[in-house]
């Protein structure tokens, strides 16, 4: 409760005689003025202003307040895996849906590549030739080790830290440096581009040697748009940004933790959320992508840690909370495919072009496939069907999760079509895509998954029935067409 501060003793003893001589007298005390004395409109306001205060929210809402890791069982993770004891600052670790990727300790020699650590070296992989003598460009504006880089969205930039601890912006086709950072107060050694916001964040330690992370505007790198310190550990912080959610993901080399924010375009733009916490240490880690992910369980980002001290493997899921068992539209927008949407020399030409977006809705498809290439011209009949029923099908289609109906020919090579033909026959086991849904192994998830089957047959069920109209539609459009050639 808020009270005024009391007047001072004299005013208000003079104040009270003068009124208890006027009642005394029989007379009315002279009228005091209206106003307010100053002390009583300055605790008013402080009133005000602290009852305001209180009813701003203490936390800014967000759907991934409670997400939570999930470590995967014993049985699920990967044991004996002889980890690498090397000291290098890097992940150790690469993950696709088929494969898991480790780096590991080996005696004896091997193979090994002697390069320049100071290049920025881009290979073409997209050629016939077995080995690779030279790149198609060499990027050489670093003076030290290159500790970091990364490209936007559509490849036309690349971020890189160097050993000078300074951050630049590279036209990789050309070589030259856009812009490169002159702040002394946050020395950089992660760069990571934040999907399509125009923003850079970089992970590095503080003038007191404080790990530290910052958040960079892509076209002014003069100063950070926010610094924020974390802890006074030594080891290296790995960032890792969900482009679909604006999650940011920090790993401490060392640590048993994994940190996560929320990004903004707007202030404040690092929004902190939670942190798992283990107490088993991580080497390196390793992030499966979005099309490996277990929907039905509400997962949104999965981790791979390697735990150098037990020779473990380690899956940590990161779960978004839900009672709903049906898809979830608003936590798994269209993210990217393995598709690429360029080829090399399309790239080295100067095009630029964002990533093929896939749903991750079972049985969906590609939401932005390769433009189409006619091979042959159409026949007069086919031409002239009218573009309102043409725009009807392509709706349906993409409703139904298939590519859009065309009716032009698609031109695609033929061991592309053999390799894509033999990796979905790899992911079906007895009619069962394993990677959209892993297999039930209660009788509550069994029924659970007959109730969405059961579900997803309603949905066909209407398709159907909306592609029978349509099959009807066309068959009018056709005998009108017959019959308008008739009459000429």
């Amino acid at each position: 409760m808020c009270r005024a501060p009391a007047p001072p003793a004299g005013p208000a003893r003079r104040a009270a005689r003068e009124e208890a001589a006027a009642l005394g007298a029989g007379t009315r005390p002279a009228a005091r003025s209206a106003e307010p004395e100053p002390d009583a409109t300055a605790a008013a306001a402080t009133c005000a202003a602290v009852i305001k205060m209180s009813w701003n929210p203490q936390y800014r809402s967000s759907k991934f307040r409670h997400v939570f890791g999930k470590p995967a069982s014993k049985e699920n993770c990967y044991d004996s895996v002889p980890i690498t004891h090397s000291v290098h600052d890097n992940h150790f670790c690469a993950v696709n849906p088929h494969f898991i990727a480790v780096v590991t300790e080996c005696a004896g020699g091997g193979a090994f590549l002697v390069i320049p650590l100071h290049q920025v070296m881009i290979w073409n992989l997209d050629t016939k030739e077995v080995v690779i003598m030279s790149p198609v460009k060499t990027i050489d504006c670093h003076q030290d080790v290159i500790l970091s880089m990364s490209f936007n969205t559509n490849g036309s930039l690349l971020a890189t830290t160097c050993k000078d601890r300074k951050i630049r912006i590279l036209d990789p086709r050309a070589g030259t440096v856009l812009q490169e950072a002159s702040y002394k107060g946050h020395r950089a050694n992660k760069v990571l581009f934040l999907g399509n916001l125009k923003k850079l964040l970089s992970t590095g330690t503080s003038r007191w040697n404080n790990r530290q992370m910052a958040l960079w505007d892509q076209d002014d790198l003069s100063v950070p748009l926010t610094e924020e310190d974390l802890d006074g550990s030594s080891g290296v912080l790995f960032p890792f940004y969900d482009v679909d959610t604006n999650m940011l993901y920090v790993v401490g080399k060392g640590d048993g933790n994994i940190r996560y924010y929320e990004v903004s375009a707007d202030k404040p733009h690092l929004s902190y959320l939670t942190e798992y916490r283990s107490y088993n240490p991580q080497k390196g880690i390793g992030v499966m992508p979005k099309r490996g992910l277990d929907v039905c369980s509400c997962e949104i980002f999965r981790f791979y840690k390697l735990i150098t001290t037990k020779s473990l493997i380690e899956p940590v899921s990161m779960i978004v909370p839900r009672r709903s068992e049906s898809y979830q539209e608003d936590i798994y927008p269209p993210t990217a495919g393995a598709q690429p949407s360029l080829t090399a020399q399309e790239w080295l030409r100067g095009m630029n072009k964002g990533p093929v977006l896939v749903s991750l809705r079972p049985g969906s498809g590609l939401l932005s496939p390769w433009p189409l290439t006619p091979e042959r011209p159409l026949s007069n009949s086919m031409a002239s069907v009218s573009p309102q029923l043409f725009d009807q099908t392509q709706k349906l289609a993409v409703e139904d999760g298939q590519r859009p109906f065309s009716l032009l020919s698609e031109k695609v090579p033929r061991w592309a079509a053999e390799h894509r033909l033999e990796e979905k026959k790899s992911w079906v086991t007895n009619g069962f895509d394993i990677f959209e849904c892993p297999p039930p192994k209660t009788e509550n998830e069994l029924l659970q998954m007959f109730y969405r089957q059961q579900e997803e047959i309603r949905r066909l069920r209407e398709l159907v029935a909306q592609r029978e109209v349509l099959a009807k539609q066309l068959e009018l459009e056709i005998k009108n067409l017959r019959m308008g050639s008739e009459r000429f």
